[in-house]
Formats: structure tokens, C-alpha cells, sequence
């Protein structure tokens, strides 16, 4: 019997490929999204469905399981990858825009485990795997709101990886480095402020330098595919990431904070 894997936010960037990358290993498929009408590249494939999922209403994430279930049977994998990034000075964020963040990229993750958790325990085994980001461990400007999700994905993660093991069901984190999708065009959204301008701009022009250059979301569906077969007790996986964690810990702080604000503010935003 194939296994099956349930992926939210599967319409593009890493969930896609992470969906095909699964599809060509054989494996059922659970391509969630919140608009399936969004599901072109793989919709003729036999053994993949594509099921209405959000993940801020609970409603869907119970609906989105029950198909899945009655379509193939069992779940063994869960991807948790969908979220966006929140990006700009915290001053200028609003309680509204900062907890809608937190609604995705953390509040969402745990409703989806924890519907899925009692078929798991039922099964008496299944891996979650949560998609994080370098930006889980490390800190970067203007991305504070985005970070404080990440940051509080990787403690639940690691925390809950002790309390499911008597259950035999594994928890894996996904810390992937810059890759080139669409995160940076249609998955990120920009607070602005006066006094942040020039800082906004340099960090903009950033991102719009370097995203031409980055390695294809390809790399991070292997990653979450080897997570997935992984019986070792491995927890962090951080594809295109390794680099980054590195120099952090080799570069004095003082060192590694003037460069990260040099390459990706600029050398003239500081105030003179």
C-alpha cells in the first residue's frame, strides 16, 4: 500500500514541488490549498487530490483530513509548509497584521497537528514535518514579524518531538536558505513607515538582486522527502542553510551583524 502525505499550501513554490517530488516517488498525494482552482501542473495525475485547505479556519483543516482519509485510506506524512512573510520596520506594523501572521504561520500549524495528531496516535505512527526557515535560528532586518513565527515554530517543534515519541510518531524541522520562488513576489507583504525608507528600499533592492540567483525550491522537496523516510531521530534539516548557521557561529557577533546590515541595507543607512 502506498504511503500518503498531506502538504499544506501545495499551490506553488516549496509545496508544489514538494507535491511532485512525492508523486514521482509513488506516493498518494494530499495537495492542499486554500484555492484549488490553483492545481494546473499536476491535476491529471492518478494519485493526487486536491482538497480546500486553510489553515486559519479550523473547518477546512478537519474537511481537508476526512477526504484524504476516505480517499487513500491513512495519512503518514504531514508537510506544514504553508505561511508568508511579513516584512518591514515593527513600527509600522499594525496588532491587526501582526497577528494575522501569527494566525498563519503559527497558530495555522498547530490546528493542523492537532487535527491530525489523534489519527496518528490511532495509527500509532506518522512524522510532522514543519517548514521553518533559516530565518527560524537566525534573524535578519526588517523581518522581525516573520521571525518571531519561525522562531516560535522551531521551539514547538523541538519541544514537541519529546512528548510524541512514546506515540511513535517523529517531528522533523525544514530550515531551508534563500530559494527561488515566488515567496518573494506573491508570499511576502510589506509594512512601511517614513522613517524606514531608505532602509525599506535597500532591503527591497536586496532581495530583488539575490532572487535571480537562488537555487529552485527543488532542493528542499528532496530534504522533505528524506525527513519523511528518516527513522534516524534527526530533528532539523536545513537545506541551502548550513552555510548561514556557520558563519554565525564562527564570525564575532559584531562582525556578523555589520555584514548582514552592510550586504542587505546597504553601507548607508546607518545615520551619520
Amino acid at each position: 500500500m502506498n504511503k500518503t502525505v498531506l502538504i499544506t499550501g501545495a499551490s506553488s513554490g516549496i509545496g508544489e514541488a514538494t507535491a511532485q517530488y512525492f508523486l514521482q516517488k509513488g506516493w498518494n498525494v494530499s495537495a492542499t490549498m486554500r484555492l484549488p482552482t490553483k492545481a494546473d501542473t499536476l491535476k491529471t495525475a492518478p494519485n493526487i487530490i486536491y482538497p480546500r485547505l486553510d489553515v486559519t479556519v479550523p473547518a477546512t483543516i478537519k474537511a481537508a483530513i476526512d477526504e484524504t482519509l476516505a480517499q487513500f485510506g491513512r495519512i503518514d506524512v504531514l508537510v506544514n509548509n504553508a505561511g508568508y512573510a511579513l516584512m518591514g520596520p515593527l513600527e509600522g506594523v499594525t496588532s491587526e497584521q501582526l497577528q494575522q501572521q501569527f494566525q498563519t504561520n503559527f497558530f495555522g500549524l498547530v490546528n493542523t497537528i492537532q487535527a491530525i495528531l489523534p489519527i496518528f496516535r490511532h495509527q500509532k505512527g506518522g512524522t510532522i514535518i514543519n517548514v521553518a526557515s533559516i530565518g527560524g535560528r537566525l534573524a535578519f532586518p526588517l523581518t522581525s514579524s516573520y521571525h518571531a513565527t519561525k522562531w516560535a515554530v522551531e521551539g514547538l517543534s523541538e519541544s514537541l518531538s519529546y512528548e510524541l515519541q512514546r506515540f511513535g510518531i517523529q517531528v522533523k524541522i525544514i530550515e531551508p536558505g534563500g530559494i527561488k520562488t515566488n515567496f518573494i513576489h506573491r508570499g511576502t507583504v510589506w509594512v512601511s513607515h517614513p522613517d524606514y525608507t531608505m532602509m525599506i528600499e535597500n532591503m527591497n533592492s536586496f532581495m530583488k538582486r539575490i532572487d535571480a540567483a537562488l537555487p529552485g525550491p527543488e532542493g528542499v522537496a528532496r530534504s522533505i522527502y528524506q525527513a519523511a523516510n528518516d527513522r534516524s531521530g534527526r530533528l532539523r534539516y536545513s537545506p541551502y542553510g548550513e552555510t548561514f548557521f556557520w558563519l554565525h557561529a564562527l564570525l564575532p557577533q559584531p562582525v556578523w551583524r555589520s555584514l548582514i546590515s552592510n550586504i542587505m541595507l546597504g553601507k548607508s543607512w546607518r545615520r551619520a
